[in-house]
């Protein structure tokens, strides 16, 4: 009995071309940008051996460069999140500064190793929770919060320390920084540093939380229609971003030995750029755990090679405006190729 034609079966959904091609497009893209910043690294390695072939490519200075891209690669994980929402945080290096000194006052220092771990943490998730609450519920743009925050942790720090130097005391703490620590050869400071790139990745690409962050990025009015809570996810993201400077605030402890207002300094720069030549859109919905921890190793590396060789500070903050502007321009060349 032949089948009414009203009741055919309908016919197959075909996918348009354009969606089946979109994610392999974004993928190489990102793999491009990806190598290309492999590729400037990998130039800087060969530099440093050529210019201090000596010590540039010994194991105790390979150890170094990473252990002094530990503290700031962890801000920028946080960084990145904020970014790829389509926010920017100014304060993470005031809330360095801020957390560093107030786990390093006499009062923590006698809880021992867990109370300067504990109050580091907490200071940074506080002041993550500020400035959240502020931006999400307050109302307040993330330049002029962040901002404000940048200047009162600041100062709160310079109040605490009074100008002073605080000197760690806690063994445990700073057992953490001897050689006789590191595991595999590697320094704890670089793999607390791996496993935060670990699980920010997990969390930006494997997640529910990492697709609402790109989807407010990309478009925070779309996202609420869709049923995100963008008011709350822009909070968790600075609890998160504070949450990292908390843990780059004790790793930075470890490292010094101390606590100072001054730590962080420029940090929020470092961390903005190393995340924008990594891959991560400024104006937010699209952000890479991979490229921004990349951008970090470069300009560590370029750090490094400049000290080794006695260079002026001003011809090094030169060289990383010139590859910030080289990266950006390969960034969008790349682009064009993709929409060609």
């Amino acid at each position: 009995m032949t089948q009414p034609a009203s009741e055919a079966p309908p016919p197959p959904a075909v996918t348009p071309p354009a969606a089946k091609s979109a994610r392999p497009a974004l993928g190489l893209r990102a793999d491009v940008r990806n190598l290309s910043l492999l590729g400037v690294l990998a130039v800087l390695v060969a530099v440093g051996g050529i210019t201090r072939p000596d010590t540039f490519l010994d194991t105790s200075n390979l150890q170094l460069v990473l252990t002094q891209a530990s503290v700031i690669g962890v801000v920028t994980v946080g960084m990145t999140f904020v970014i790829t929402s389509g926010g920017i945080d100014l304060s993470v290096g005031a809330i360095v500064a801020l957390a560093s000194v107030w786990a390093t006052t006499l009062a923590t220092q006698e809880y021992g190793f867990a109370g300067v771990l504990f109050t580091a943490i907490v200071v940074g998730v506080a002041c993550g929770l500020v400035n959240g609450l502020l931006i999400a519920y307050g109302g307040m743009v993330p330049f002029i919060a962040t901002l404000a925050m940048l200047a009162s942790a600041r100062g709160l720090a310079l109040q605490i320390t009074d100008g002073r130097t605080q000197i760690v005391t806690v063994q445990p703490v700073l057992d953490l920084g001897v050689p006789d620590s590191y595991l595999l050869g590697l320094p704890p400071l670089v793999l607390v540093f791996a496993a935060v790139t670990v699980l920010g990745w997990l969390l930006l690409n494997r997640t529910t939380f990492g697709r609402r962050t790109v989807a407010v990025g990309g478009n925070a009015e779309a996202a609420r229609l869709a049923g995100i809570d963008v008011r709350r996810q822009r909070l968790h993201l600075y609890l998160l971003s504070g949450l990292c400077c908390g843990i780059a605030a004790f790793l930075l402890v470890v490292l010094s030995g101390s606590g100072q207002n001054t730590n962080g300094n420029l940090y929020e720069l470092d961390a903005i750029a190393a995340a924008i030549i990594g891959g991560t859109l400024l104006s937010g919905g699209r952000g890479t755990i991979v490229g921004s921890v990349l951008g970090v190793l470069v300009f560590t590396t370029i750090t490094n090679i400049f000290a080794l060789n006695n260079l002026e500070s001003a011809v090094q903050q030169i060289a990383k405006g010139a590859i910030i502007v080289a990266a950006v321009l390969v960034q969008r060349g790349t682009l064009r190729d993709g929409e060609a």
